[in-house]
Parts: structure tokens; C-alpha cells; sequence
């Protein structure tokens, strides 16, 4: 078992402290809090060890899971990575892509592990399909919420967005081509509510909104491809799969069959793949201690988050424009 720290222990925090002492392949050492009433709380409530500083909690472990706000992302995770330790950081990776990018060049030259918290990769809606997206060349992504003050000190963009941006560059293996956005602020000093239209140089657009005022919340990707669209509500955590085949010589009372103009026709079918109900967040916790055990690749590396970010201020700039 890995020794793993949680710096933070806020909303989120709390929540990777109470999996990670329920999981079976980290030991859970403690956590540091830069408020001393919220973390002498934390300790006493739930009976965490609380450390007094940074750098007692990470010579203390093999593992550092930054659960901090995006702004000191980067100054934790360089404190951890250039004592040797491996590094969780919940999304977005960092601040800036040039923070990013010396993030990913410490790893390389310490030699240690990371993984960027995009938790959607782990949706088990996500997971049941993920292997039927191939090649689609129309998305639409939906993610509307509530309002909730958390959040609001960054853009829609890096709140909400980069969820579904990295669940899209992780099925659309092609570089973006061209990107353009619009959002608006509505109660917030940056955009609540944006929309981007993000084309691939193999001719895939993908269509996103975002919203952080909306009256209900969703989250819901559609996937657009040759013979196929797929559904994912992130959610509900629910798909379906409406496939097209060529039609049977003698269609069955009961099938459903399309003819285009050109005289071709087509049987459609409904499927609901099996979606195994999980915990998300201790999975990707999880997967993460598998890749530092197995020295395999991390299902979100530092590379795929920061590439994430890229785009993502790229959605942001179109605003400014």
C-alpha cells in the first residue's frame, strides 16, 4: 500500500480523505490545511492525523494528492515532485499552461508519476461506451448546473467545461484546428454561461456549453459518427447506442428500417450498454496507485491535462476577442 497526504481539506478534500481511508491500496497518513480552525475541525470530526506544515506531511509519504485551490496547484505540486514524491492534482492541472508544462518537465527529471483529476474519465456511463466512439465527426456536450458560489473565481471554462474538453480529446485523435466561443457574465466577475465550437483538423466539430446558472443541472455528450450515435449522460449515468446495418432482404415485423433517396436501406437498433456503477473519484485514485505499482502510463496524464488547459484558454481568448 502507498503512503498517500491530502493537501486541502476543503469540500473536495474532504471527500478524497474519506475515500482514500477506505481504500485498500492506499495508507491514508494525513493531510495539511492552510486554516488551522478548519483543519483542527477536519481532525477532530473524523480523526485524520493533521499535519503542521507541507513539508512534514510529504516526507512523510510516497504520494501527495493536491486538493487545493487551482491558484497554488503548481507551487504544491513542485514542492512535492522536487522532494520525489508522486502527484494527484485535482483539475485543471495548474493556473497557466507554462506552470503546466513545468510541472510535466519535473516529473520527467525526478523521475515520478502524475495524474490530473478529470474525474468524468471514470464515469461509468463514460466507461461503457468509451470503446463504441470511433471516429465521430459531430459532438455535442451539454453541462449545465446550478449556481453554487464555489467556483465562481474562475470562468465557466475551467470550472465546468474542461470536463467535457478532456472527455472529447480523449476520443478525437486529431489536433485542433480552429476554435470559437462566446460567453457571458451574468453574476460573476468572469463568464457564467459559454458555448465553443471546436473543430479538428480530421474534420470532427465538437459543440460545448456550459452554464453555472442554469435552473436544473445536466450533463449530457452525444457522439455523432458513421452508422452510429451514442448518448452518455454523465448524470444520470446513463447511455445508449442507436446503431444502423444494412437491412435484412426480409425485414421482421417488428424492425425498424430507413431508405434514403438513393433506394438504400437500413435497420436501426436501440442499445443500453451495462453501466457498472462506481465511485469515480476512488477510482481514479485508485487507477493511479495501479499505474505508480505497475510503472504503467496514467489514465490522465499531465500531458492530456495540460492539453486540456490549452484549449480551454483558447475558448477563453475567443471571449476577450
Amino acid at each position: 500500500m502507498l503512503k498517500i497526504g491530502v493537501l486541502g481539506a476543503g469540500h473536495l478534500g474532504k471527500i478524497h480523505l474519506r475515500l482514500l481511508q477506505q481504500s485498500e491500496k492506499y495508507e491514508l497518513v494525513g493531510f495539511y490545511d492552510p486554516n488551522q480552525e478548519n483543519a483542527e475541525k477536519v481532525a477532530k470530526e473524523f480523526g485524520y492525523k493533521h499535519f503542521s506544515t507541507i513539508a512534514t506531511l510529504i516526507h512523510a509519504v510516497d504520494v501527495i494528492d493536491i486538493v487545493t485551490p487551482t491558484l497554488s496547484h503548481y507551487k504544491c505540486a513542485k514542492v512535492a515532485i522536487k522532494s520525489g514524491k508522486h502527484v494527484f492534482i485535482e483539475k485543471p492541472i495548474s493556473n497557466t499552461i507554462e506552470e503546466a508544462e513545468e510541472i510535466i518537465s519535473l516529473a520527467k527529471e525526478y523521475n515520478v508519476k502524475g495524474q490530473v483529476g478529470h474525474v468524468e474519465r471514470f464515469n461509468p456511463a463514460f466507461i461503457a461506451t468509451k470503446s463504441m466512439i470511433e471516429n465521430p465527426m459531430f459532438i455535442e456536450a451539454h453541462r449545465l448546473a446550478e449556481f453554487n458560489p464555489r467556483g465562481t473565481d474562475v470562468p465557466v471554462v475551467l470550472d465546468l467545461m474542461i470536463h467535457d474538453i478532456d472527455a472529447i480529446l480523449s476520443v478525437v485523435q486529431s489536433p485542433v484546428k480552429n476554435i470559437s466561443a462566446s460567453g457571458v457574465s451574468v453574476i460573476s466577475d468572469t463568464p457564467d454561461i459559454a458555448n465553443a465550437r471546436i473543430e479538428f483538423e480530421n474534420g470532427c466539430v465538437a459543440n460545448l456549453t456550459a452554464s453555472r446558472i442554469s435552473m436544473k443541472n445536466m450533463r449530457k455528450s452525444r457522439f455523432f459518427q458513421k452508422d452510429a450515435y451514442i448518448s452518455v449522460d454523465f448524470l444520470e449515468k446513463r447511455c445508449e447506442v442507436v446503431k444502423m446495418k444494412d437491412a435484412p432482404e426480409i425485414p421482421g415485423d417488428f424492425d425498424m428500417i430507413l431508405q434514403n433517396a438513393e433506394g438504400i436501406k437500413k435497420q436501426i437498433y436501440f442499445s443500453n450498454p451495462d453501466v457498472e456503477q462506481n465511485n469515480a473519484i476512488l477510482d481514479e485514485l485508485e487507477s493511479f496507485s495501479d499505474a505508480i505499482n505497475n510503472n504503467s502510463t496514467p489514465v490522465v496524464t499531465l500531458e492530456d491535462a495540460t492539453e486540456a488547459l490549452r484549449v480551454a484558454y483558447q475558448i477563453i481568448d475567443c471571449f476577450k476577442k
